[in-house]
This record gives structure tokens, sequence and C-alpha cells, in this order.
């Protein structure tokens, strides 16, 4: 099938030649006035549709040309306006760990201890632990064993260490422990890592009063954390009527899928 716009050019190319034809009769017979008028009747009907189809072929050529131009813009206002949400999401980013850092920095100076700042660059994919990687290591000054926490609460504790990275055990793993405390009736348990993201504080007496949205805190009994730092908030509570101890699940302050920024504990506190 031939495409509409050959069809076009063709008939503007027959009319055309129609008409140059027609013009040259005309111009063989001027002599004859009879026949030249008879020529020229012949030939304004071509003449108008030649004229007419140039005008719509210029018309067509217009549009298709205006048709690219628009086109290119388009392409070119898309393109700036992707690299100006690009640079905006990067402002955006760049916005939100500043805020980070800003309160990473002033819970940096309520503390008695040496710190080090550092980024959270992995974790561990197996279900066996619950561990980060941290990007400081023994050149940097940390050591297995040292506490890492963040304004919100306490992390961990590192648990090996290369050059430059490390690995931090979370207090949600079971193989955790941290020395706390419930803040208002100084009842002391072990916070241990439970399941579904929560802990155990457990070896809490069961003679203690201890509610549900009681705030837990470090007791810095066990030489690892310093004391007062939040761990989480009571979430359960269960006292049976035998056994000396009750159960508590406590829901860490902490959001360990958003961890970016830590702080490493070099030093024990100072006095």
């Amino acid at each position: 099938m031939i495409p509409k716009k050959m069809v076009v050019i063709i008939g503007v190319i027959v009319l055309i030649a129609a008409n140059i034809i027609a013009l040259s009769v005309t111009s063989r017979r001027h002599a004859s006035f009879g026949s030249g008028r008879i020529a020229l009747s012949f030939a304004a009907p071509f003449q108008k549709a030649v004229t007419r189809s140039i005008r719509f072929a210029r018309g067509l050529w217009k549009h298709y040309f205006l048709t690219v131009s628009v086109a290119q813009e388009s392409y070119k206002y898309k393109k700036a306006l992707g690299l100006a949400q690009q640079q905006n999401n990067q402002l955006r980013e760049l916005k939100l760990t500043n805020v980070r850092l800003r309160n990473l920095l002033d819970f940096q100076k309520t503390m008695t201890n040496q710190v080090l700042a550092a980024e959270a660059i992995g974790k561990d994919p197996s279900q066996w632990y619950k561990t980060i990687i941290i990007d400081k290591g023994k050149d940097e000054g940390v050591a297995k064993g040292m506490a890492v926490v963040v304004p919100e609460g306490i992390v961990g504790q590192v648990m090996d260490v290369s050059a430059h990275n490390s690995k931090v055990l979370l207090i949600i793993d079971p193989n955790s422990a941290v020395d706390a405390l419930i803040q208002r009736t100084r009842a002391r348990g072990v916070i241990k890592g439970g399941s579904s993201g929560r802990c155990l504080f457990k070896y809490v007496l069961r003679k203690h009063d201890v509610g549900v949205g009681e705030r837990v805190v470090s007791s810095g009994m066990d030489g690892v954390f310093p004391k007062g730092l939040a761990v989480g908030r009571v979430a359960g509570v269960i006292r049976r009527s035998s056994g000396i101890f009750q159960e508590v699940t406590v829901t860490p302050f902490v959001d360990f899928e958003k961890l970016e920024e830590v702080l490493v504990v070099l030093s024990p506190p100072k006095h």
C-alpha cells in the first residue's frame, strides 16, 4: 500500500506537470486570441489546483518540522526535569544525613566517654546472627568488646575486628547480653535478644514491680555499656504464681533496620 504522503506528493507533481503543459500550450498559441482564451480557461483550474497543492504541501512540511521541533523541545525539558528531580533527591538525602549527623554530634557531646563515629556498611544476611558491619576497625582504635550506641539507645557490642572494619553483635541477637535495670524501680536483669525484633529482660525477680511501658536503661555493671544508656521500653510482663523470676519482654528504642551512623565507645567513663 502506498503511503498517504507519497500519494500527495505524486498528485502535486502531476498537477505541476499538467500546469506546465497548459502554460506551454498557451504560450505557443498566444497569436490566436480565441485559442489563447480557450487554453487559459483550460490551464486556470490546473494552476489553481497546483497553487493550493503547493500551499498544502508547504503547510504540511511546516507542520512536520514544527512537530519535530516540539518533540525535541519536549525531550530537552524532560531531560532537564529529570536532572532537577535527581538533584532534588540528592539534596533531600543530604539534608536527612545532616540531621542524623547533627543528632549524633549532639549525643556525642553528652557522652562522658571517648567515642568514634562510624558508618554501617553492611549486615549479616544469615538468620543465625544479628550483626552489622561498620567502616572502622583496629587501625582507627576499635577493639573487640567495645560498646556501639546511637542517640536512640544501645546498638550492640563489637565482636570481631579487622584493620578497617568491625562486626557488631546487635542486642536483638540471642547471644548478646546487656546488664540493665528498670529506670523507675531499679529492678535489675539482663537484656538478651528475643524474637520478632524484641528483647527478653531475663532474671528480673518476681517480687519487683515492673509495668508495661517502663523505661529500661543500662546499669553499667557489665563493664561494657556506660550507665544510663537507653535500651528500650517494657512491652509485656508475665508474673507466674511459682518461680523466682518474671518474664519481661522489651521493645528496643533503636530501629535496627534503619541504622546508618553509629558511635563506638572507645574509652571507659571519665571520673
